[in-house]
């Protein structure tokens, strides 16, 4: 589990908008890497669509948005079309992402446990290490809170 002031690991990234990636492929520059359960539904769209909302502010604060969950490439790219998102989303088909951070931990849904993905963001800072970890996230007000801790960050 990663947490403030760990570096992130460099693993492979698919990527909705059809390049293939890394996460080192982001050393250099702010990285918002936000993890959610599953595309299209309700608290996933909305999450979605703040941090697009407040995506020019981000790229002008010197971040990248990326958006990472256990669907399949094809869910994402139809989600990322759907909602008009500017920024891409990474498919962890595998989990390696979402266990390398830690993110996948114990959920109850109507008294039912299983292992899902808690959402979680890390503010990645362009030497890949962890500024910033939110977790678990509750969506209103989450995009501007880490708008504004990035611009902190940036004033150190």
């Amino acid at each position: 589990m990663l947490d403030v002031g760990d570096r992130i690991p460099d693993l492979p990234l698919q990527l909705a908008s059809g390049a293939a990636g890394h996460l080192g492929g982001y050393a250099g520059r702010w990285l918002v890497l936000y993890f959610y359960p599953k595309d299209s539904t309700p608290g996933c769209t909305t999450e979605g669509r703040d941090f697009d909302a407040l995506l020019p502010e981000f790229e002008r604060a010197g971040a990248v948005v990326l958006g990472v969950s256990r669907d399949s490439l094809k869910s994402h790219q139809n989600f990322r079309a759907k909602q008009g998102f500017r920024f891409d989303l990474a498919s962890d088909a595998d989990g390696a992402i979402c266990e390398a951070f830690g993110v996948v931990q114990p959920k109850k849904l109507y008294g039912r446990e299983y292992l899902g993905i808690v959402r979680s963001t890390f503010l990645v800072d362009p030497s890949g290490v962890v500024r910033r970890k939110w977790q678990p996230v509750k969506v209103p007000g989450h995009a501007q809170a880490v708008l504004a801790a990035l611009r902190e960050e940036r004033a150190r």
